[in-house]
């Protein structure tokens, strides 16, 4: 049986993993921190691979609007407030007063943030009266990344790459560690090996990769609730997913000036199609200012009347019909004066390089030039050609959870010595997220899960012996071959590993994406049991592989279990009366200003409705 040792074990390599593995060792440098993940550090994850119009970093710094000593304060109400209070008010006040430390720490690190007079630029996002998002670009993410892997290798913290933990192991009073397998091995036995650690920090991202249409770097398969689930840690709010129109091809987010230039909308038919949508009589004008307004909500939320959008590029596609954004063409008859004052205010601030009236009217392509040329030379370099005409497929992408495993102020999970951080955790966030909170996310529960780690090892040296028994080898070892079984019990039904993937992405895609309904969601989830009941062999595509099903699987039974419990629109969870409706159920702040929690109870997954915590 090889064993890997270590002090502290951070699975995962992107923001929230790197930032716990730096924490930890700067605490420590006597302690062994190890780094597992199924990439590489720096090239694998969503903080390395997403780009979107402008990527905020949300921070409240000395000099952010209004300018107080307490404008943390007002951050901190706006992630509450504006996640529709279903978070802990405690994790949002940790997140707010500890964004400039944070911010600091990534500016000291050499992160390039745009900055005027000495001080970070910063803008408004969706979701925020103040500007506190602070930016390097397009590729805040990257350049956020880039900087702590370089920072790790300084502080030479060792990584297993090509790793996926599959399982965390206890003795009933303590973790013992993990069951962990190289993603490069076909064969179980092969593949699967144990890394004993006092303590976990979980941080492997979200689950994008249960939808069909994502913008999740690959190896996003809900990996890290999986593990806390089954181990017995409660997962928190995993209805509420966050998804915005997205490149197909090139997964860049469609935000921010990208919609405020009002492009056309055009499905596979050459159809404008929008106006099927919003309510018999809404002029032309109005769908217009709706599609610069979507800039500035661009995830889909309940909230903000632009989700009709999300809605008709959502049955577009269920109908079999594609949809681009075209910079090519203005939608029929439009002209810059059919915009609101207000919003004619905000493009004019947005300008960069004033075009005149007669370009500005002419076509979005000029438009976006006017507040956007970086986004246009993004796209030129990923092969869609905005300046020769070619035309940005777009869908309705999952894009972030907003729920996890749910933690504490210390980043704890409900389960002994497993700590989580990042997408991977859940609570410190609500139903709607305002922009720039994710990446911060990372930063703050990430540096709060290291050190809260190191402090829990050095109680534990001191209390505990260095070397487990004869028992706990044994316990180790039962759990390597429980983890190999589990691999060998496909029946004489059981599908490709590969069929079995795509049918459960297009399951969840078709009963818990934008639009969820009662029956829907019932329907789903008997369709997701019968693909359980039949499961999968693995085949040719290896142990990893099998493991992440299982991963999507656990993954998406706990949306659609989740979306069925609550039977009101919030956020981005829409509820409607009937499929073919467009306009979603009401919001019920009487009945659910609560979360729900998920955790197993024997074979099944248990649901329960909580207020959350206020302080």
């Amino acid at each position: 049986m090889k064993m890997v040792d270590c002090d502290i074990l951070v699975v995962g390599s992107g923001g929230a993993a790197l930032r716990a593995a730096i924490a930890a060792q700067e605490a420590a440098p006597e302690l062994a921190v190890l780094v597992a993940t199924k990439g590489k550090p720096g090239l694998s994850g969503v903080t390395a691979n997403s780009c979107s119009d402008r990527m905020a970093f949300h921070a409240t710094l000395p000099y952010t609007e209004p300018g107080t000593q307490d404008a943390w304060t007002y951050h901190a109400d706006d992630i509450y407030r504006i996640g529709g209070k279903v978070s802990d008010k405690a994790l949002a006040d940790v997140l707010a007063h500890e964004a400039a430390k944070a911010f600091d720490y990534l500016d000291g690190l050499g992160v390039p943030f745009v900055k005027k007079n000495g001080k970070a630029d910063q803008f408004v996002t969706d979701g925020s009266e103040y500007a506190r998002a602070c930016y390097t670009g397009p590729r805040t993410a990257n350049h956020i990344e880039q900087s702590l892997v370089k920072r790790f290798c300084e502080l030479q913290i060792k990584a297993l790459e090509y790793t996926m933990v599959v399982r965390l192991i206890h003795d009933g009073k303590r973790l013992l560690g993990v069951v962990a397998a190289d993603t490069r091995e076909k064969q179980p036995e092969r593949s699967l090996f144990i890394i004993r650690t006092p303590a976990v920090i979980v941080a492997t991202g979200g689950g994008g990769m249960i939808y069909e249409h994502n913008v999740f770097p690959g190896g996003m398969t809900g990996d890290g609730f999986a593990l806390a689930y089954e181990a017995g840690a409660e997962l928190v709010n995993m209805e509420f997913i966050q998804i915005g129109i997205a490149s197909t091809k090139t997964k860049f987010n469609c935000s921010g000036s990208m919609m405020r230039a009002i492009p056309r909308l055009i499905n596979s038919e050459g159809e404008e199609f929008l106006a099927k949508y919003f309510p018999e009589g809404t002029s032309a004008a109005e769908i217009a200012n709706t599609v610069f307004k979507k800039g500035a909500t661009w995830p889909v939320s309940f909230e903000h009347k632009t989700h009709v959008i999300d809605i008709a590029l959502y049955k577009e596609w269920q109908d079999g019909r594609k949809t681009y954004l075209d910079f090519s063409c203005n939608p029929v008859g439009f002209c810059f004066d059919w915009l609101t004052e207000e919003n004619k205010a905000r493009y004019r601030r947005e300008m960069t390089n004033d075009r005149g009236d007669a370009a500005r009217n002419s076509l979005p392509l000029e438009r976006l030039k006017e507040i956007n040329q970086p986004s246009i030379d993004w796209f030129k370099e990923y092969g869609i050609d905005l300046d020769k005409g070619d035309l940005i497929e777009v869908a309705a992408c999952a894009q972030h959870f907003q729920g996890g495993i749910k933690i504490d102020r210390q980043a704890r999970s409900t389960l002994p010595a497993v700590w989580a951080a990042g997408e991977t955790a859940g609570g410190q966030h609500g139903a709607n997220r305002p922009g720039g909170n994710a990446l911060l996310d990372c930063q703050v529960f990430g540096r709060i899960a290291g050190e809260a780690a190191v402090e829990y090892v050095r109680q534990h040296k001191r209390q505990m012996p260095l070397t487990p028994d004869a028992a706990q080898e044994n316990i180790l070892r039962e759990a390597l071959k429980q983890s190999m079984d589990k691999l060998n019990t496909a029946g004489e039904q059981a599908m490709d590993a590969v069929e079995f993937r795509r049918s459960l992405q297009q399951l969840t895609e078709q009963y818990a994406g934008i639009v969820r309904t009662e029956a829907g969601l019932r329907q789903g989830l008997a369709k997701l049991e019968e693909i359980k009941q039949r499961g999968f062999a693995c085949g040719e595509k290896g142990a990893a592989y099998c493991f992440e099903n299982q991963s999507l699987l656990l993954t998406a039974e706990a949306v659609l279990r989740a979306a069925g419990e609550r039977d009101e629109s919030r956020g981005p969870h829409l509820r409607f009366a009937d499929y073919h409706d467009n306009v979603a159920v009401a919001r019920n702040d009487a009945k659910w200003e609560k979360y729900i929690v998920i955790r197993k109870d024997a074979a099944q997954m248990k649901l329960e409705v909580r207020i959350p915590s206020a302080e």
